[in-house]
């Protein structure tokens, strides 16, 4: 009998929390925001990411900020939470904070603005203009440049992208003159990711005579890099 309690105590808890916090895509995100009157929408972004561009009436509190506990404390604990910032990861961790503080409601959006912006929904523009990074023209010239080329488009605030760092470094030394590896960084390159369709990151393209052969996103291991590039070497 007191399995059975227990066992349904850990239940609601749990089922609690799920309810708590509510993922979202861009979608359905923009559905139930729209549909909330007194919906709290939350930017957890950096301060210069916000700037970039945002959703409209968003109000940027910045996770990796320290003070980021304080600053939610001038939030309503008793309205919905909107939160989302560039790819989910750190809103997701903001959310479980939210969650940890009292917050009863929260909708957090998968995926970020990365995936609202490449769906064409409307958000704030650039406050000032920012640099656009390399065009597509440079960008085609970097692909046709050699037979097979593997491009990573990663961002120093994305901890997979950063964790493989290391290896790609490390396998474009090995496989110089027959592969060639380059990084390009999101946050500098905005406008030519956009244009690529990339809405995750880390992502990798790769390219054979200028042609797109592969493409995937997320972590990656050592020995993935090595089949990948093996096979498109005829291995």
């Amino acid at each position: 009998m007191k399995k059975n309690i227990l066992l349904f105590v850990f239940i609601l808890f749990n089922g609690l929390a799920t309810k708590a916090q509510t993922k979202l895509n861009p979608d359905d995100f923009e559905k139930k925001l729209a549909a909330t009157k007194q919906g709290q929408l939350i930017d957890v972004r950096t301060p210069g990411e916000y700037k970039d561009g945002h959703l409209k009436n968003a109000q940027n509190i910045d996770y990796k900020n320290q003070a980021f506990k304080d600053k939610i404390k001038t939030l309503d604990k008793n309205k919905p939470v909107f939160v989302y910032c560039l790819g989910g990861v750190r809103s997701a961790a903001a959310a479980n904070i939210l969650h940890e503080n009292g917050f009863s409601e929260i909708y957090d959006m998968t995926g970020g603005y990365l995936k609202w912006t490449s769906a064409g929904k409307i958000t704030d523009a650039p406050t000032t203009k920012t640099a656009t990074g390399m065009d597509m023209a440079g960008f085609k010239k970097l692909i046709g440049a050699d037979e097979i080329v593997l491009i990573d488009f990663y961002a120093p605030w994305c901890a997979p992208c950063v964790e493989m760092l290391p290896t790609v470094h490390k396998l474009s030394e090995e496989y110089k003159g027959k592969v060639t590896i380059r990084t390009i960084e999101y946050d500098q390159n905005k406008a030519l990711a956009k244009e690529l369709g990339i809405d995750e990151i880390p992502a990798f393209l790769l390219y054979k005579n200028g042609k797109l052969v592969k493409r995937t996103n997320g972590l990656i291991k050592e020995p993935g890099f090595r089949k990948m590039l093996d096979s498109s070497l005829g291995k």
